[in-house]
């Protein structure tokens, strides 16, 4: 801004006919400090230092921390989370030899699941007590030699697999509620639980994998010969496994029910052992041309 300035009356020398003004900063209203805020205090600090800030934070944590545990405790309900950990307590010596249990237990003799006080051990030091890792893992493998399998003959697509493996799974959890609603029928109270039953049904697999390999190799008749005996290898598995659990339930009833529900629990036993070679068959025989 440009403001028009008069000369002196003295007549001294000229001044400049406008004087620049831009440089001056008018005076800006008065700084009022906020109230209740001292010198270097952020507004946060405020909020934090409030009794009903804190209280409501504590507040909203018992909350979360309400809201977990009921979580927890309804999940671990439904699916036994810290039950899990035993059934996945492996080692590779473990493995190998319930590998090799699965496809020659003939030669095998005691059948009983170690206890420690009322306990039953690890899967890792006892090779009959049944574990997750092998039927996870061997349906996981099925699954990719399904896809190798539709691979060599042309016909594999993203789709047909996934049918595949739904297909599977369909059929593991029909089996498995049709087991455990035959149990209860005939034996009320068991002490095979779900995830008994689920790990007895995945070992199937071991033997589905062997006879899609043999029929990639050797085709059908390698198919045939492998799946066979691994079928016949599962029954053997199924029936000494299952009965020896079933029937020790048994012996702890009186003698006259004990002498009509055993015959009872047999005849389930060769049942369910009876269903996993038709299980392997149905789940493989497409895969082999």
């Amino acid at each position: 801004m440009m403001r028009l300035r008069t000369t002196t009356p003295d007549g001294a020398g000229p001044s400049p006919l406008f004087e620049d003004t831009s440089g001056s900063v008018a005076p800006g209203p008065p700084r009022v400090q906020e109230a209740g805020l001292g010198a270097g205090v952020f507004p946060g600090q405020a909020l934090l230092s409030d009794p009903m800030s804190n209280l409501a934070m504590a507040y909203g944590s018992s909350l979360a921390s309400q809201g977990r545990d009921m979580v927890d405790k309804n999940l671990d309900r439904f699916i036994p989370i810290s039950k899990l950990k035993y059934y996945f307590a492996v080692d590779t010596v473990y493995v190998g030899k319930k590998l090799g249990l699965l496809i020659f237990p003939y030669m095998h003799q005691n059948w009983e699941v170690s206890y420690q006080q009322d306990t039953p051990v690890a899967p890792r030091f006892d090779i009959n007590a049944p574990d997750l890792y092998i039927p996870a893992m061997g349906f996981i493998t099925y699954i990719l030699m399904a896809g190798l399998a539709m691979g060599t003959q042309n016909r594999f697509s993203p789709e047909l697999l996934g049918l595949q493996a739904s297909s599977a799974l369909v059929w593991l959890i029909i089996e498995v509620l049709a087991v455990l609603l035959s149990l209860y029928l005939v034996s009320g109270n068991t002490e095979l639980t779900t995830i008994d039953l689920l790990a007895f049904s995945g070992y199937k697999y071991v033997g589905m994998i062997v006879g899609v390999v043999s029929g990639l190799l050797f085709g059908r008749t390698g198919y045939y010969l492998s799946l066979l005996w691994c079928c016949l290898a599962i029954f053997i598995f199924m029936i000494r496994t299952l009965r020896l659990k079933l029937l020790s339930e048994a012996a702890a009833e009186g003698v006259p029910v004990r002498a009509a529900r055993n015959q009872l629990r047999m005849y389930l036993t060769m049942t369910i052992a009876a269903a996993q070679p038709a299980f392997m068959y149905w789940l493989t025989y497409q895969l082999v041309r």
